[in-house]
């Protein structure tokens, strides 16, 4: 026979069962919520048609520096590599050090052959200064021999009217004719001597220009070879960090080859901001842009517009497109925008900023970029009740 089923543990189960809220509770909400979701839709509009429709936003940036990669040039072994990887080096310094003997040897014997061509200048002009003698003697004899001939014609006369009157042998007259003769001839050769002298002079003059020309090679020479001595030391061409080290102690390097690059300091990067051709109606340079790097959460970095690509990122790609033939699908396209980030701002978010990092930029393009950005601001300024 079965036990009767007692009635108390249905009413205590009754009396846990959760009380349904009253209907007054929910009412109340029904009747806020539409008023909270137009206030929130008002607010939203309005800071939109104030504020949001004039914000260019991207998430297609990137933090860019002009990177310098540095390539040796001449062909040595490394023998010293001065800095360490990531390592901030000052303009100048020397980050890299090649063998320079074979430079050092270039130097000397280029100094040889400017010395022997400075050499053969002044060989040059002491011959051209003889040569002037030899043509002043020349002329000298010319006159001493004009004044022998001279005294022979005259005795050559007078010899021959003291012949002809018998005062004088016959034989005297034949040799004062014969020394009038000689006299003449001397002054010949007086002459062909001299000329023989002054055509030397042109041919001095260019040998002298021709070892001048030597010189002036040989001084070139040399200067190139010490400029090629100091090839052998790789050097930072500006501040930044060096990075990207490639060379190895004792590597055989070669001109072209790249070696080590160098990045510019944090406080010189810019960001490089792709828009799309459809938002770049209303942008100019110079209009404010907050920048939020994906490295740095939390912070905002303020910049300004700096200047816009010649073209698309397509026309500068390795193959531009062309539209001319086949099917035609139109694309949206982008264009580079460089942001130039303000100065004064935290150092310590600066100082993560390196280059390819990735970013968000959005360009305020209204008339006036004091104007206030929040909602709250926007709905004050809309009412009248705060200035900016």
């Amino acid at each position: 026979m079965n036990a009767p089923v007692s009635s108390a543990p249905a009413a205590e189960v009754a009396q846990a069962s959760p009380v349904p809220p009253p209907r007054r509770r929910r009412r109340w909400l029904l009747r806020i919520l539409p008023v909270v979701l137009l206030v929130a839709a008002v607010l939203g509009g309005n800071w939109y048609w104030q504020t949001g429709r004039f914000l260019a936003e991207t998430d297609d940036a990137y933090v860019q520096g002009d990177i310098s990669v540095l390539t040796p040039r001449i062909e040595a072994d490394v023998t010293e590599i001065a800095v360490a990887d990531n390592q901030r080096v000052r303009a100048g310094q020397v980050l890299l050090r090649l063998d320079d003997r074979d430079a050092r040897l270039q130097v000397r014997q280029d100094e040889a052959a400017l010395e022997e061509a400075e050499a053969a200048i002044r060989t040059t002009r002491q011959t051209l200064g003889q040569l002037q003698a030899q043509i002043g003697a020349a002329e000298a004899q010319i006159e001493q021999a004009r004044a022998e001939q001279a005294r022979a014609e005259a005795e050559a006369r007078r010899t021959q009217s003291l012949a002809g009157s018998g005062y004088s042998s016959r034989q005297a007259a034949e040799q004062a004719v014969a020394d009038q003769r000689k006299a003449i001839a001397a002054v010949h050769a007086a002459e062909a001597e001299l000329a023989v002298r002054q055509q030397a002079v042109p041919v001095q003059e260019a040998q002298l220009a021709q070892a001048e020309a030597r010189r002036d090679q040989a001084a070139a020479a040399l200067e190139q070879a010490r400029i090629a001595l100091t090839y052998a030391e790789i050097r930072a061409p500006f501040d930044g960090i060096a990075g990207n080290r490639a060379a190895q102690l004792g590597q055989r390097v070669r001109p072209g080859q790249q070696l080590i690059a160098v990045a510019p300091l944090p406080q010189a990067l810019f960001v490089v901001a792709n828009f799309k051709e459809t938002q770049l109606a209303g942008m100019r340079p110079g209009q404010p842009v907050e920048i939020t790097v994906d490295a740095i959460p939390g912070h905002v970095l303020h910049g300004h517009v700096d200047s816009f690509a010649p073209g698309t990122g397509s026309q500068f790609s390795l193959l531009p497109p062309e539209n001319a033939t086949g099917n035609f699908t139109k694309v949206v396209q982008r264009v580079p925008v460089k942001l130039v980030l303000e100065p004064g701002q935290d150092e310590a978010a600066i100082g993560w900023l390196r280059p390819g990092l990735s970013v968000v930029a959005e360009v305020d393009t209204r008339t006036d970029p004091e104007a206030p950005r929040g909602i709250l601001a926007a709905t004050a300024a809309t009412l009248g009740l705060g200035s900016r």
